[in-house]
């Protein structure tokens, strides 16, 4: 398995890392564990780092062409989280994170299209454009049972990734304590609520099992990372930035 190293993970990372510091995290070797609950403090929770060299990720409401998001939806960023864990068995239908999202740049490259017909069939593999980003940094926190979550984090039962399958991340952990008073948004993807700022996205929020169904939320995000918005009803870092938990990302979410 590969993952990200030395400057490459640092340099990522530090975009939206600040001053706050954590530990490295390569992964281990692929293994099984139960997940079980430790104990925490309240209020402390845990902040994750997931830095890659390059990332894409197709808008599918574009259907027949490849136009990228600007970040990746909750849905994705709930499902890496899932597949640390083993599954979405073992993550609580109520389980919430919050997360915010840079990239240092972006561009284009070719990439094997696999169209389907009109019956869901095969047809001819054809190269198109393909935008993804580089060098971009997710930071998510966690505030449920956050010392299991960075157990399982150190020791992920599935590789992680973010987009494509040979983009996997580096991490880097840390627990910290947000205090209760709003923060900035800045690269904080959040609900796009009276008071936020950046650029509208309809995002998917959860996905059931058998991907029939679909959840979508309006969110909003700043891909400058600078939007200096105060986000109603966040939590704040010791840096500033806002915290602010998102929907529920759980496929029991998408059962109707």
């Amino acid at each position: 398995m590969g993952f990200l190293q030395g400057e490459h993970l640092q340099t990522a990372c530090s975009v939206l890392g600040g001053k706050e510091t954590g530990d490295v995290v390569a992964h281990a070797p692929i293994i099984s564990r139960s997940p079980r609950s430790t104990g925490t403090r309240a209020g402390s929770s845990t902040r994750m780092e997931a830095c890659v060299a390059t990332r894409t990720s197709r808008n599918p409401l574009y259907s027949g062409v490849q136009v990228g998001l600007p970040c990746p939806p909750p849905s994705t960023v709930g499902g890496m989280l899932a597949a640390a864990a083993g599954g979405w068995q073992h993550i609580p239908a109520t389980f919430r994170f919050a997360m915010a999202f840079h990239a240092q740049g972006h561009g284009i490259d070719l990439e094997t299209y696999h169209p389907l017909d009109a019956k869901g069939r095969p047809t001819t593999p054809v190269p198109k454009d393909r935008e993804f980003l580089a060098f971009p940094a997710l930071t998510a926190w966690i505030t449920e049972q956050p010392e299991w979550w960075q157990g399982i984090l150190r020791r992920p039962v599935w590789p992680l990734h973010l987009g494509r399958s040979q983009d996997l991340v580096g991490l880097r952990l840390a627990t910290v304590e947000p205090a209760r008073d709003a923060g900035e948004q800045r690269g904080a993807i959040v609900e796009d609520v009276p008071g936020t700022a950046g650029t509208a996205l309809r995002l998917p929020t959860a996905i059931r099992l058998d991907r029939t169904r679909t959840v979508w939320g309006t969110y909003r995000h700043d891909a400058a990372g600078t939007a200096s918005s105060v986000v109603p009803g966040s939590y704040r870092t010791p840096a500033g930035q806002a915290v602010s938990l998102l929907p529920p990302t759980h496929p029991a979410t998408a059962e109707a």
